[in-house]
């Protein structure tokens, strides 16, 4: 195994340095490793199934820039495309043909869109598509659930998962209530609870936001049913369905959880994979829906780097790379693997421990029954996860640095990969 007596001074030292530059030393929160314990490695490269910190130490990694490196780090054809757009320049503020042809492999691939708006972010396509439901339906209160995270937007800043769950906030400061006042709540895979919020807001409600399976409170698929249940009751109530799939499009299936679970939503938002590892997101949906967005109708959206041409090469060849046959076969077996084992190896050593992963998408816990909800999930050993987290470290695998987020893997990653990980996490596990 790899010496667990690795010396990071260089990444001590770069950290020390950034907190006197930036809050907390980081420009997203989980990155400072708050939960787990120690300092953060420093990243200086990557490359397919690996990283480097500024020390030289590698490690094999699970979090893949947070779910857009499905093809790997640095993968060859999408470096190569970028190169060639790198040449035209970074970014024209003006039409370009390449969203044209990501577009349409959006619309052919996501059962739900018919027509697709690209941003940059995907807490950015989350806020414009609030607005469009609101607009859309007439009625300003919208139905989340406990633990999902649909971006920083003061609305949904309640509840909401990730790195507000890891830090051990209860939401945010800063933001009014008048800001969430419209903004219902709802435990994941607990229809009787929707069920109830409309029957008490009737006419009220615009629509239902998800994360068709969780992955900003740890990894949570949904109940069997329950979105089902949830593309029921929104029709039955004149509501939109929207499913959050920033991190489950084109990475449980080509088509994202609504192909997998065959349910198709009124709107979908996406980000990470479809810019290949460049900052992106969309969102998109039904056309009368759609053609609301100005400049075709009045629910006004804009963003000078929406469509930038970097991110939409990207996208486009790490979706052609996806295309591949037995690419999403390969994932989930590799995946299997890893989390099955990571399951017994817990069991063989004692722990209580539960989790799953579906195709390339991963997650377990620290507690034992089935967590189906962000209640179950907090109730997970942090402090036994902390520990879990620097001891994979120290042996050279990089896991998501909190109880409370999925991890992901990547076609790049080898049987080998697999095999370490699993003897890594056998000699942790051993010694919690």
């Amino acid at each position: 195994m790899v010496n667990t007596t690795i010396k990071t001074t260089k990444s001590q030292e770069i950290f020390a340095a950034a907190q006197n530059l930036m809050p907390g030393g980081v420009s997203s929160p989980v990155r400072a490793f708050k939960s787990v314990g120690g300092q953060p490695i420093v990243f200086d490269r990557v490359q397919g199934a690996y990283i480097w910190d500024v020390d030289g130490n590698r490690y094999i990694d699970y979090v893949g820039t947070w779910g857009p490196a499905i093809c790997g780090h640095a993968h060859p054809e999408v470096i190569s495309a970028l190169h060639a757009a790198l040449e035209k320049g970074t970014s024209f503020g003006a039409p370009c043909a390449l969203e044209n042809v990501l577009a349409e492999m959006v619309i052919d691939a996501v059962p739900s869109i018919e027509m697709v708006r690209f941003v940059n972010s995907g807490t950015e396509a989350c806020m414009a598509v609030l607005r469009l439901m609101r607009a859309f339906t007439g009625r300003e209160k919208v139905i989340k659930f406990e633990g999902c995270y649909h971006g920083h937007a003061d609305m949904f800043l309640v509840k909401a998962g990730s790195g507000v769950a890891t830090l051990g906030l209860p939401d945010s400061p800063g933001v009014p209530k008048s800001a969430t006042s419209n903004t219902l709540t709802a435990p994941y895979n607990d229809l009787e609870a929707v069920k109830a919020l409309f029957a008490e807001n009737p006419n009220e409600i615009a629509g239902v936001i998800l994360e068709p399976v969780v992955g900003n409170a740890g990894f949570i698929p949904p109940d069997a049913g329950f979105l089902e249940g949830l593309r029921e009751i929104t029709h039955e109530y004149g509501a939109l369905l929207v499913f959050d799939e920033v991190m489950t499009g084109f990475r449980i299936a080509y088509g994202g959880a609504q192909e997998k679970f065959g349910v198709t939503p009124d709107l979908t938002t996406l980000g990470k994979i479809i810019g290949g590892g460049l900052p992106v997101g969309a969102y998109g949906g039904r056309r009368d829906i759609m053609e609301m967005v100005a400049p075709a109708g009045p629910v006004y959206q804009a963003g000078t780097l929406s469509g930038n041409p970097l991110a939409m090469t990207a996208g486009i060849k790490t979706l052609e790379l996806l295309q591949k046959p037995g690419t999403y076969e390969y994932l989930d077996k590799i995946t299997k693997k890893l989390s099955d084992g990571l399951l017994q190896i817990a069991s063989e050593c004692g722990h209580e421990a539960c989790g799953g992963q579906i195709s390339g998408m991963f997650g377990f816990f620290f507690t034992g029954g089935k967590v189906h909800n962000y209640e179950d999930a907090k109730k997970s050993d942090t402090v036994k996860f902390g520990r879990f987290h620097r001891g994979m470290l120290e042996r050279g695998v990089y896991l998501a640095p909190s109880q409370f987020e999925a991890g992901f893997t990547a076609i790049a990653h080898t049987e080998e990969d697999i095999e370490q990980t699993l003897a890594a996490a056998r000699e942790v596990m051993s010694s919690l």
